[in-house]
């Protein structure tokens, strides 16, 4: 054999040789990379504390590059707090009533569906017309979630919280007024007791307003049964304009008395 022929033989040998060996670390390589996965898997199985702790710290670090990425802290379970519901998934006569609502209070139409479902269930169970319910977050606060009055009244329903604060205490405390669901729940329990107490429906818009110890409401049940009767006829399907009054003027300050009565109601 030639030298040329020995060196190309060599090169050959050589080349077959480095060829075998990276074959041997792969092979091997991929078998323990096979068993390390095999070790974790069984691991994780066995160990779900790890497991949880790793999906953490995981989802801590995607969110930390969120926040690199887009500049602001993100919340993905953050629509779970949202008061809001699509009127287009709601019957008709309710979301009929929805969208009256929400032209005439200039209010978002998917929390005003979200309350006018949540004030048709509650009226079902209390026996109490939903329209009814409605007018009188219409005239309380203009669907205002955080309003409050010069008197200490929250919320949509504009329940006195220092006075009912025992009625929050099974939702977490008096901050659950600013809640929408949770103060037109209570709202709705201060207006069975106050109907219950007057023996009408009048009488009962009376006591709820504060003005059970007064000659005159303010003419407070009136604008209520007022709004009333234009959403009975909004559920019904007539056409109804959203022009008028809406919310009432916050009235003159009489609460030592008011509040007394209110909070002997509250005790009954």
């Amino acid at each position: 054999m030639t030298a040329l022929g020995q060196l190309t033989h060599g090169a050959k040998t050589f080349a077959n040789d480095v060829a075998e060996g990276f074959f041997e670390i792969t092979h091997n390589g991929a078998a323990l990379l096979g068993l390390i996965v095999v070790f974790m898997v069984i691991t994780l199985t066995a160990r779900p504390d790890l497991r949880q702790a790793g999906e953490v710290q995981l989802i801590s670090w995607l969110q930390s590059r969120q926040i690199d990425v887009l500049g602001m802290e993100v919340e993905t379970d953050a629509i779970e707090r949202a008061t809001a519901t699509n009127p287009k998934t709601l019957p008709s006569q309710q979301a009929a009533v929805a969208y009256w609502l929400s032209r005439k209070y200039r209010v978002a139409p998917e929390p005003l569906g979200a309350l006018v479902a949540e004030a048709y269930q509650i009226g079902a169970r209390t026996k109490l017309d939903p329209t009814l319910i409605l007018a009188i977050m219409a005239i309380e606060s203009g669907f205002n979630p955080f309003a409050q009055s010069p008197v200490g009244a929250q919320g949509l329903m504009q329940v006195m919280t220092v006075i009912h604060s025992d009625k929050y205490a099974s939702f977490g405390g008096k901050h659950a007024a600013f809640d929408p669901v949770t103060n037109l729940r209570v709202g709705v329990k201060v207006l069975q007791e106050c109907i219950a107490r007057a023996g009408s429906l009048e009488g009962g818009l009376k006591y709820y307003v504060g003005a059970a110890n007064l000659d005159d409401d303010g003419g407070y049940a009136a604008k209520v049964l007022a709004e009333h009767g234009r959403l009975l006829q909004v559920a019904t399907g007539k056409h109804v304009p959203t022009f008028g009054p809406t919310t009432l003027p916050a009235m003159a300050p009489v609460p030592e008395a008011p509040a007394e009565k209110v909070a002997a109601l509250s005790a009954s």
